[in-house]
């Protein structure tokens, strides 16, 4: 049991130091390549959200297609090589033009799509199935502890240096990944499934139709949470970027009550999550003043903070070993396709009828998803537990 319990401390601490590294310089670069190219490249909110696209259209292709067909071994070459190329395209950043930036973010989402499913697999490994759930949740509280330590330090950078510099000064974190990329596990299988059988899971459904109904808002909060403070509220870049604060820490610590206290059942929590998103998205239209607006992003990150380890619960629930690989990456590659259409209609919108109209919008979608979702497995049996 010693050695049992020693075993999972090392992988919990691998897992959670990767995710910390990985994502914190991930956040940053979707969150700050839209303010780059919008106020130092001169980019119009049309082309932020194309820019942003194009990012996360590479990842899609990585997540979706290259990941779930590769045997293990080879995909953890290319996730240790990624997590090294990641660290020199933070150079390429920071070297950019207006042409330039085009083809660097296409790279980056291309590197950032052969991580970050490997992450979550890797979290769900372990045999037994309460502590891979407990390992999931720490997975996305540690996702948590890098979207608010990212944005701090972002944050002070910015009251010194231009956005080209914080792209520079995220370089460590970014070779810490790589250093830590080569102790990740991978399954020891010799044979995967992919494909129709992955897609025809009912986990994946479940996931897909639970993460939609907070990854819609999510992907504009992404791209535009920075240019909306700064746009309406006249805060400076600094303070603008000090939003995803409040935002990340309540979403930290809603993932961290479920890592202590993991959810046997998921249908209240969920009911709990889709309401607050849709009151919370729904009200930024009419929030009177910047410190309004905080309170909201605070309220926000709650089921920012359930959503996504429900969503993987769900998966681990439903799949065996040898499906999970794959169906990890379709879900993660669905939550690209919301980060490709998302940024894109969103930044249209904002143009015929400004940005805070725009995201109060986004309660429709969240409201349609929450309806199909609640309508199709309310009772299913992933949706009330797992056996010990």
């Amino acid at each position: 049991m010693k050695r049992v319990s020693s075993s999972l401390m090392y992988v919990a601490v691998i897992i959670s130091l990767m995710t910390i590294a990985t994502r914190a310089t991930n956040n940053m670069v979707t969150t700050t390549v839209g303010p780059l190219a919008k106020y130092q490249f001169g980019f119009s909110n049309v082309q932020v959200g194309i820019l942003t696209a194009v990012m996360y259209a590479t990842t899609l292709f990585s997540t979706s297609y290259l990941n779930p067909v590769l045997v293990s071994t080879m995909r953890r070459k290319l996730f240790i090589a990624s997590n090294g190329a990641i660290a020199i395209l933070l150079l390429a950043f920071f070297v950019s033009s207006p042409i330039l930036v085009w083809p660097i973010s296409a790279l980056a989402g291309l590197a950032f799509g052969l991580v970050m499913p490997n992450l979550i697999t890797s979290a769900s490994l372990v045999n037994d199935k309460r502590w891979a759930e407990r390992l999931l949740s720490l997975y996305s509280a540690s996702l948590s502890i890098s979207l608010i330590l990212g944005p701090a330090y972002e944050s002070f950078l910015l009251t010194r240096f231009t956005y080209k510099y914080v792209f520079l000064a995220f370089i460590p974190l970014a070779v810490l990944a790589f250093i830590l990329s080569w102790r990740v596990s991978f399954p020891n299988l010799s044979r995967e499934v992919h494909g129709l059988s992955a897609l025809r899971n009912k986990g994946l459904l479940a996931s897909v139709l639970a993460i939609t109904t907070y990854n819609v808002p999510f992907a504009a909060i992404t791209t535009f949470l920075t240019i909306l403070s700064i746009d309406r509220f006249r805060v400076p870049s600094d303070l603008a970027y000090f939003t995803f604060f409040p935002f990340f820490l309540t979403s930290f610590l809603t993932r961290f009550y479920m890592t202590v206290r993991p959810f046997k059942s998921l249908r209240t929590p969920m009911l709990v999550s889709v309401i607050l998103t849709a009151l919370g998205v729904g009200s930024v239209l009419v929030a009177p003043s910047y410190f309004v607006f905080l309170a909201l992003m605070a309220v926000l990150g709650i089921p920012h903070g359930s959503v996504f380890p429900m969503a993987t619960i769900m998966i681990q629930r439903a799949t065996s070993k040898e499906e999970r690989n794959a169906v990890n990456s379709y879900f993660l590659a669905y939550n690209n396709i919301l980060f490709i259409v998302v940024p894109v209609a969103v930044g249209y919108l904002s143009q015929l009828m400004g940005l805070s109209l725009a995201f109060s919008i986004l309660a429709v979608p969240v409201i349609a998803s929450s309806v199909a979702f609640f309508s199709l497995f309310w009772r299913d049996q992933i949706m009330g537990g797992s056996s010990p």
